[in-house]
């Protein structure tokens, strides 16, 4: 009996689980599919890749909210147990950034390797489930633009070891063993935002007035930022479409391309603050421009995103100055 049919038959809803539950995009989606009335499990290891902290004040507010959290290790820890009876899968868990301080071995064990035993452990608890993976618009390299057919060009030990995890998940979809498919996620931002990127930086500049490290040649670079809640609706957005996703990749992301300069703007106009900021070297790795082709999203997920990015950023720096002004 397939885990969905066991779910039927049993009288429950459909079980979901989020690895990286405790992170900035698996804890907004947690919370999306609690509102929809779901069952929830989430796997996290609550790593120091950024303060735990903040993960184990996300874990708590899920835990609030009846989400069952299972402390473990992609990479190493027995997985069966934690998966058992899940009926779809929203694989989020990664080794993020594209910080020279992470070791290659890193991006290889908690990106590939991690995903690897995920796979295996799915195919036998619960081989029939729906496997969404939240991949990146990295795995297209320095420039991110065209649609999903573009040839993938990866700069980053980041987005190499991404575009291979993927490419094992779409493997299983295409030996027949998981109704499996990919999400490729552009430069997603809210609350809750990793404090290591480059948004969250500019808001805490501009509210505690400190200065703000812009990298050289970071001027000419466009972004297409994702609202938090547009990208939790194109993973939401597969739950009935499972079917005709089977081996799909499909960008989610917003289609307006903002340039960096804009992106001061926005921040300076929500702030009213002038920003300062100071010279850094170039990043290794860093894409120049980027813009999500969402035309097969609209197509097979009915996917539309919200938020303009002003909106968002209010948002973000609203619940950003909250903090600070809190501690």
């Amino acid at each position: 009996m397939t885990s969905a049919a066991a779910s039927k038959a049993s009288g429950r809803g459909p079980r979901f689980l989020v690895t990286g539950h405790a992170g900035f995009i698996g804890s907004h989606l947690c919370d999306a599919l609690v509102d929809a009335g779901h069952d929830v499990v989430g796997i996290d290891d609550l790593d120091d890749y950024y303060d735990p902290r903040l993960k184990r004040e996300n874990v708590a507010h899920l835990e609030r909210r009846g989400v069952v959290t299972h402390v473990l290790d992609l990479a190493k820890d027995p997985l069966d147990a934690a998966v058992e009876g899940v009926d779809v899968v929203f694989h989020l868990a990664a080794q993020p950034g594209i910080s020279a301080e992470t070791p290659f071995d890193g991006y290889l064990r908690n990106n590939v390797v991690a995903t690897q035993r995920l796979l295996e452990a799915v195919r036998r608890s619960c081989r029939n489930s729906l496997f969404v993976y939240g991949s990146t618009s990295s795995v297209y390299g320095k420039v991110a633009v065209g649609a999903e057919d573009v040839a993938p060009a990866p700069i980053s030990a980041y987005g190499t070891t991404k575009l291979c995890a993927e490419q094992m998940v779409l493997a299983a979809a295409r030996a027949g063993d998981l109704r499996a498919c990919s999400l490729r996620l552009y430069s997603v931002y809210g609350p809750r935002e990793r404090p290591d990127k480059a948004l969250p930086k500019l808001l805490r500049a501009a509210i505690t007035g400190t200065e703000f490290p812009l990298h050289e040649g970071s001027e000419a670079h466009t972004r297409s930022f994702t609202y938090v809640s547009d990208a939790v609706a194109g993973f939401l957005a597969t739950i009935p479409r499972a079917r005709d996703l089977v081996g799909e990749i499909v960008n989610i992301g917003s289609d307006v391309e903002t340039p960096m300069p804009r992106l001061l703007e926005i921040v300076e106009e929500v702030s009213r603050k002038p920003l300062r900021t100071r010279r850094v070297p170039p990043r290794a790795g860093d894409q120049t421009h980027t813009r999500a082709d969402i035309g097969k999203a609209r197509r097979l997920l009915g996917y539309d995103p919200r938020v303009p990015i002003e909106n968002g950023i209010a948002k973000q720096y609203a619940w950003l100055a909250k903090r600070i002004d809190g501690a």
